[in-house]
């Protein structure tokens, strides 16, 4: 439904114009972000690049190029409907990029956004030799964003993904055969590790469900728009997690690593377990709230965190 007036169309003519339109119209409204974009001003810049058939790394001496009449309608309807149904922006486009790599997504499947993304880049050093790598895990895959970026950094490592939702591995399989990775990347339908072969991995990695049922209740509307079964970890927001620290015992490989993105639960889980020194780590693009946990400290700390799930 178009809530713009007709003279935007005459008023407004190159991209620049309308990405200043957007971003005023984003801030007025008082729309949400945080799923890939932190400013009004990037989400509508986002959002006219995508529209207009533009690279996100646009010149700016592009940015004065005249939109046609055909572009600018569909700049105004898609900033309308962005407003009007408090969708994120990567179900709009049906877009999201994650460590420099477009993925498909749309409404069975969280956007991609996790700063797991800066360590994947890094080959997750220097906690592994890269050239030792053969076997990951993703688990609560979703899109399958971290499988495939693990599979970029390390071509010649199997790559494991899994997640209890079948809607979520839809979209995995479809972003499988985007980039061309059927022959490195194994989806599976497991509540974490219950459906999974016996093997031992070099790195486990996971973006799970770690929101509690009361901040998850308090969120904006666009993340309401996501699915909830990607939120939701319980009273505590940890519930899946702690469950990933139990059984990570008896998949890791002696010197493999655990790395689980916990967001804002990491201070509700690190008093939950003070004699546990899990290391938080820090990332140049901003984001906090992810752990990593060597195969020795798993297993060093198993009984805990056996007695927590108790």
């Amino acid at each position: 439904m178009q809530t713009t007036s007709p003279d935007i169309l005459t008023t407004l003519s190159t991209l620049r114009d309308y990405i200043r339109w957007a971003a005023s119209r984003f801030t007025r409204a008082q729309v949400s972000f945080g799923h890939g974009t932190a400013t009004a001003l990037d989400e509508a810049a986002a959002l006219v690049f995508h529209t207009t058939y533009q690279p996100y790394n646009l010149a700016e001496a592009y940015l004065d190029a005249v939109l046609t009449h055909e572009e600018r309608q569909a700049v105004v309807a898609i900033v309308d409907k962005r407003i009007s149904t408090r969708m994120p922006a990567a179900y709009l486009t049906h877009e999201a990029i994650f460590a420099g790599l477009s993925f498909y997504v749309d409404e069975r499947v969280l956007v991609p956004r996790s700063p797991i993304a800066e360590l994947i880049e890094h080959r997750f050093a220097p906690w592994v030799d890269e050239e030792q790598v053969e076997n990951i895990l993703d688990l609560c895959t979703g899109s399958a964003c971290i499988a495939i970026a693990c599979a970029y950094a390390f071509p010649n490592a199997d790559v494991d993904a899994a997640d209890v939702s079948a809607d979520a591995l839809a979209v995995a399989e479809i972003n499988s055969h985007k980039h061309q990775l059927d022959d490195l990347l194994t989806l599976y339908q497991s509540d974490l590790f219950a459906a999974l072969p016996a093997n031992r991995y070099d790195i486990i990695v996971s973006n799970p469900p770690y929101v509690s049922l009361a901040e998850w209740q308090q969120l904006p509307k666009e993340f309401h728009a996501e699915p909830a079964l990607g939120f939701k970890g319980g009273e505590s927001g940890l519930d899946l997690v702690i469950r990933i620290l139990v059984d990570a015992d008896d998949y890791l490989d002696a010197q493999g690593i655990l790395v689980v993105e916990v967001g804002n639960s990491a201070e509700t889980l690190q008093n939950m377990f003070p004699e546990v020194p899990f290391y938080w780590l820090d990332f140049e693009r901003g984001g906090s709230g992810v752990f990593l946990l060597t195969a020795e400290q798993v297993t060093l700390y198993h009984q805990l965190f056996i007695t927590a799930l108790a």
